[in-house]
């Protein structure tokens, strides 16, 4: 429908799908509904699907950790896949938000888990090292090592480019500019999400979990598989720029 000047106008409804289109389904597939507390955006469209992914992949790992003795070298698994949780948990309770209320509340709950979890694969990091320090083992030899350590990196990176981009938007030249680069946080995370499942993965392939802890590559790729099918669906396309 034109205007009086000739110009095509702008429909509200459009713009207001755009937002909520996810990547797969209807528009308002996977969108927070007014009337929900922002908890329910854990479970809103297939972030079940997802939780079963998270939930199996802590709980394999768990189980191996505790049906051995524990040593030092436990807190090592224990503290990375307790992490990995809450960053998921992170992504699916800010991805539903669409008005700007739900998206400040969303992106405090996300830098919250984020933040923990972050903190949490540092002390992951921590652990390893004085285990390889104690024992005069060999430092990021493996694949399983080298890529943990460029998602260590990537992680705290991230972590600090979406805290400053939301809190500190002067860093940036302003909110204006900050937000310019939220939809490249938003991809960089989800390439980080199968970065560490890539890491999970190698992980089953070290000496310690053949001969200790036995977790099947089978299993983490299951789980990743799940993961990501409850996960990447519900991307809003608007959000990425698409």
């Amino acid at each position: 429908m034109a205007s009086a000047t000739g110009i095509p106008e702008q429909n509200p409804s459009s713009e207001r799908r755009g937002e909520d289109e996810p990547l797969l389904g209807r528009a308002g597939d996977a969108s927070q509904q007014p009337d929900k507390a922002i908890q329910f955006n854990l479970i809103i469209g297939t972030a079940v699907i997802a939780q079963a992914g998270i939930w199996i992949l802590t709980a394999v790992v768990w189980a191996s950790v505790f049906i051995h003795p524990l040593i030092l070298f436990s807190a090592h698994p224990l503290l990375n896949s307790a992490a990995f949780l809450l960053i998921v948990q992170a992504i699916l309770i800010l991805q539903p938000t669409h008005t700007p209320k739900q998206k400040k509340q969303g992106a405090n709950v996300h830098a919250v888990l984020n933040g923990t979890g972050v903190l949490a694969f540092i002390a992951g990091l921590v652990v390893i090292e004085y285990n390889k320090i104690a024992h005069n083992g060999e430092h990021f030899k493996s694949p399983h090592a080298i890529l943990g350590l460029i998602t260590y990196i990537l992680f705290v990176i991230q972590a600090l480019i979406g805290l400053t981009q939301y809190y500190l938007p002067q860093i940036y030249g302003g909110e204006q500019n900050a937000k310019k680069i939220y939809k490249y946080h938003r991809m960089s995370g989800y390439v980080l999400l199968v970065l560490a499942f890539a890491t999970i993965a190698a992980a089953t392939q070290t000496g310690f979990n053949k001969n200790v802890l036995h977790i099947q590559l089978w299993a983490v790729i299951a789980a990743a598989l799940l993961t990501l099918a409850g996960v990447l669906p519900r991307i809003k396309k608007q959000k990425l720029g698409l």
